[in-house]
């Protein structure tokens, strides 16, 4: 199952100081999955990729921004502490100009705000991950 979350036309992040928290199931066999946070699907100032078969590094975490259909340079993370099957929560927020991804094990990526968007209003979470919930606080 394949679930896709989006919202727009309206400010869901003021950004600086919330948080989103998602709740959900990495599938079984996942190959990967997304969380998107920007404008709208040209526009995004974080795209979260976890990939758990990876041709180029196997198992790895993907963040990169879009600026206009255009996508900017791929960082990328060679640990991933992120299972297939697993119930996992991920905290995205932005801390200064820098987007903070809180993983379950306590890991923490950073990505820089390279477009300095400060607000969000376009959600997508989409891949091989069952939705349970999200909050904004």
């Amino acid at each position: 199952m394949r679930l896709i979350c989006q919202s727009f036309n309206q400010d869901i992040l003021p950004i600086t100081g919330d948080e989103l928290k998602i709740k959900g199931v990495i599938l079984h066999d996942a190959e990967r999955f997304q969380i998107d946070l920007g404008c709208d699907t040209d526009d995004l100032a974080l795209h979260f990729n976890p990939r758990f078969h990876d041709d180029a590094d196997g198992t790895v975490l993907v963040c990169n921004s879009k600026t206009a259909g255009c996508w900017g340079d791929e960082k990328r993370e060679i640990h991933n502490p992120l299972q297939r099957g697993a119930d996992v929560k991920i905290v995205l927020k932005l801390v200064g100009d820098v987007f903070e991804v809180q993983l379950p094990d306590g890991q923490e990526v950073q990505f820089p705000n390279r477009v300095g968007m400060d607000t969000i209003s376009y959600i997508r979470v989409t891949g091989d991950f069952k939705l349970k919930s999200f909050k904004i606080c």
